[in-house]
Order: C-alpha cells, then structure tokens, then sequence
C-alpha cells in the first residue's frame, strides 16, 4: 500500500480525479505543474528539517569541541532526526500510531533526505575553508548556505520521481 493509499486507508481524504487511459499515458500541463509545485514544497519541508538539525548539530559539536568530521556526523544525524520529527508531527497528530509514522515518513521521506544530507556533506567538503572554519566565520555560513542549496537541488529530482508515482505527497 502505497502512502496515499495508506492516509486514504486511514480516513485522510484527498481529491480523487477520474482519468481516461489517454489523460493516464500524457499527464496535463496543470498536473505536471502541480507535480512540480508539490516536489517543491515537500523538498523545502525536507530542507527545513534537514538545514535546522545540521545547524543545530553543528552548533552543538562546536560548543562541545569536536573534530569537523565528528561535528560533520553530529549535524547529518540530527538532520536526520528534525527532519523525521517534521514529517511525522503531521501524520501523529492526524492519528498515526508513532510507528506508523516513522514508517510512512522512513518510505516517502527518508530517500530524500538521504540525497538532501549526502549533497550538504560532499558540497561543505569541497568548498575550501568550510570544514576548518568557525562558527563566527563568514565562509562558515557561506559554505553551509551552498550546502544548504545544494541539497535542495538533489533532492528535488527525488521528490519529484516519489510524487509522480504515488509514494511520497506533501503533508
């Protein structure tokens, strides 16, 4: 069961559209628009989740004085955690089970934000200076504002793949 047709399962009612098998094979120009508006949103609420725990995680090595990998590692697992925390906040209070939540949000989310933290990590590597820098450091912020859209541009592809066939949706 796919995630809309789990939310519809659940009592989550969500405009249902009758096609044609022509409309099926060559999706509408509006459709296509609102694939795409609907990636776009879902890779933002991605990013906010992943860009607040990276900062957070960041912040809070650098305050206990850790290495820039093990800061690094610190700032992709809690990016990890705000943006699961964001994408199950939605479904709890709609009446999930906890479990249920992480499940839905590990399938239809967790590719995403794979993609979103692996390109913030490559990109604050290969821009000079970033790793090393300090918190109170323009090219600190620089680099994580790159990374930051970076991840947005790769994981957008993602999310637009996962919407248009049924198995990740906007909350």
């Amino acid at each position: 069961m796919n995630t809309l047709q789990h939310h519809k399962h659940h009592g989550h009612h969500s405009e249902e559209m009758h096609h044609t098998a022509e409309d099926l094979h060559h999706p509408s120009h509006t459709e296509k628009d609102s694939v795409f508006k609907i990636a776009m949103q879902a890779t933002l609420h991605c990013l906010l989740g992943c860009g607040i725990g990276e900062i957070v995680g960041i912040i809070l090595a650098a305050s206990l004085g850790l290495g820039m990998w093990e800061s690094m590692i610190v700032g992709i697992l809690l990016g990890f955690v705000f943006g699961f925390t964001l994408g199950m906040i939605p479904l709890v209070k709609a009446g999930f089970s906890f479990i249920e939540s992480f499940k839905t949000i590990l399938v239809s989310e967790g590719l995403s934000i794979l993609v979103m933290e692996g390109a913030e990590a490559i990109t604050q590597v290969y821009i000079p200076g970033v790793m090393e820098a300090g918190l109170s450091e323009s090219i600190f912020w620089y680099g994580m504002g790159i990374s930051l859209f970076a991840g947005f541009i790769a994981a957008l592809p993602v999310n637009l793949l996962l919407i248009s066939r049924g198995i990740r949706h906007h909350h």
